[in-house]
C-alpha cells in the first residue's frame, strides 16, 4: 500500500534533501526493495510516497531529514472541534494499541486558533476516544519518552495528521554523547557538507576542518566517503508499529552494515585541526564511537596560522565562533579590553579574520573555503569575496554558507571608506 510521507529538515536545506531522497531510491535494489517517489519541496522539509519501506529506507539512509512523518489524514477546518473530529476518524489501532503511551506535537502556519496547547489536546482526545471506542482501551500520555508520537500541522485553512517513523530525531545518530561549545546538529552540518559540493562521488579530494571542535564535520564527511549509513547504529519508531515488514528492514540493515564492514581508511583524506585539545580528544572518541575505522587525523593548533594538511588542493570547510570565544583559551584581557563586551567581541572578531585571512591567502590557493557563521558580515571582516553566500538557519538564528575560492592575492575586496 502506498503511503505519503514528509521529510522536515533545517530551514535552507530543502533542495539539497530532496536530492539527497533521489539518490537513496537510485540506490542498487532499492526500487525492488523500497520503491518511493520523491515529490514537491516545501518550506521546512520534502514530500515522498511509497511503501512502509521507504520510511525505513529514508530513515536509515538520511543525512539531512529531522524525521520521517506518515500522513494518515488531512481536512479543512474552522475551530479545535474539527480537529478532534479528524483524529477521532482515524483507525489508530491498525498501527499501534492502547497499550502504548503516546505523545501530540502541533506545528503551525498562520493558524488562527487561539491556543496551540489546546489543540494538541483534542487531537490527543480524537485519538484516545477512537481507541476506546473500538478497543475498550486508551493509550496513556508520556511527553517525555512516548511509544508513540503523532504530529499535527496546521496552516490557515487545513489540518494534516502525521504518525512519526523515527523517534528520536535523525540528528541523533547514536555516536555523538559529549559536544563542544556550540555543536551543529548533525543533520545541519550533513546539509552544509552537501552544499559544499561533498557529496558520494565527489569525495576523492582533501577535506579540512581548522576549526574542527567536537568532530561533527569530520565525522560526517567520513562517513559520506566511506557509504556509511547514518542510522545505521540506531533504533526507530517504525520498528514497534503494526505491521512492520521485518524482512525488508532486516536486508536494508543488513546491506548498510555490510558497507560499514568494507570501509577503509587507507585513501581517506579527512583532516581536522582545533586550538583545544579537550575538543581534539571529543572529536577521536566520536570518529570511535561512529564506527570509523583508523583514528582521525587532527592536529592543535591556532586556526590563525594552519597549513594545508596534503599537497593536493581540496575542501576547507568550518563554523567559527566569533567575539570573545575565538580568543586563545587562558589568555589575559590587555587593558584596553575592559570595553563594553559588543566593542571586545567586535575587536576579537576582526583581530581573528584578518589573521586568518593572511593564511588563506598565503596557504591555501586553489582551495575551496566554506564558512558557516551566524556572523553575516564574516567577508566583510576577512577582506574576501565571497563567490557565493546561500542562507540558513542553526535553529531561530539566522546564519550564511559563504564560498571563497582562493586564488592568491586575487581574492581582495575593495576597502570600505
Amino acid at each position: 500500500m502506498t503511503q505519503a510521507f514528509f521529510a522536515p529538515c533545517p530551514r535552507g536545506l530543502e533542495s539539497a534533501l530532496a536530492e539527497e531522497l533521489r539518490e537513496i531510491a537510485a540506490m542498487p535494489g532499492m526500487a525492488a526493495l523500497a520503491p518511493f517517489a520523491v515529490h514537491q519541496e516545501v518550506p521546512g522539509g520534502v514530500n515522498f510516497s511509497g511503501e512502509m519501506a521507504a520510511a525505513y529506507a529514508v530513515n536509515l539512509h538520511s543525512r539531512i531529514a529531522s524525521r520521517v512523518l506518515m500522513r494518515v489524514a488531512a481536512r479543512g477546518y474552522r475551530h479545535e472541534d474539527d480537529i478532534y473530529t479528524l483524529a477521532r476518524g482515524v483507525r489508530w489501532e491498525q498501527w499501534f494499541s492502547p497499550d502504548e503511551s503516546l505523545r501530540v506535537d502541533i506545528t503551525s502556519h498562520k493558524a488562527p486558533l487561539r491556543s496551540l496547547n489546546f489543540t494538541a489536546l483534542r487531537v490527543k482526545d480524537g485519538v484516545c476516544d477512537a481507541m476506546r471506542e473500538r478497543l475498550g482501551a486508551r493509550p496513556s500520555v508520556d511527553t517525555v519518552s512516548p511509544d508513540v508520537r503523532i504530529y499535527a500541522h496546521l496552516t490557515e485553512r487545513d489540518c494534516t495528521l502525521y504518525l512519526d517513523t523515527t523517534g528520536e530525531p535523525l540528528f541523533k545518530r547514536g555516536w555523538r554523547t559529549e559536544k563542544g561549545e556550540a555543536p551543529l546538529k548533525e543533520n545541519l552540518a550533513a546539509g552544509i557538507l552537501r552544499l559544499a559540493g561533498w557529496v558520494p562521488g565527489q569525495t576523492c579530494r582533501p577535506f579540512y576542518d581548522p576549526m574542527c571542535g567536537s568532530g561533527t564535520f569530520l565525522v560526517e564527511a567520513a562517513q559520506v566517503a566511506l557509504g556509511i549509513a547514518p542510522g545505521g547504529s540506531r533504533s526507530f519508531a517504525f520498528e514497534w508499529l503494526k505491521g512492520m515488514d521485518t524482512k525488508a528492514w532486516q536486508k536494508l540493515k543488513s546491506d548498510a552494515q555490510r558497507a560499514r564492514m568494507l570501509a577503509s581508511a587507507d585513501e581517506l583524506q579527512v583532516v581536522g585541526s582545533d586550538i583545544s585539545t579537550d575538543m581534539l580528544a571529543i572529536t577521536h572518541a566520536n570518529w570511535e564511537r561512529a564506527g570509523l575505522p583508523g583514528e582521525a587525523r587532527t592536529k592543535q593548533v591556532d586556526a590563525r596560522f594552519v597549513q594545508p594538511p596534503y599537497d593536493e588542493p581540496g575542501l576547507l570547510l568550518m563554523n567559527p565562533p566569533y567575539g570573545e570565544r575565538i580568543a586563545v583559551r587562558g589568555q589575559r584581557r590587555a587593558p584596553e579590553d575592559e570595553l563594553p563586551r559588543d566593542e571586545v567581541e567586535e575587536a576579537a572578531a576582526n583581530q581573528f579574520a584578518s589573521a586568518f585571512a593572511t593564511t588563506l591567502k598565503q596557504h591555501f590557493a586553489g582551495w575551496q573555503a566554506w564558512v558557516f557563521t551566524g556572523d553575516l558580515g564574516f567577508p566583510r571582516r576577512l577582506r574576501l569575496k565571497e563567490s557565493r553566500r546561500t542562507p540558513l538557519y542553526n535553529g531561530n538564528i539566522e546564519c550564511r554558507l559563504f564560498r571563497f575560492d582562493m586564488v592568491r592575492g586575487a581574492n581582495r575586496a575593495p576597502q570600505a571608506d
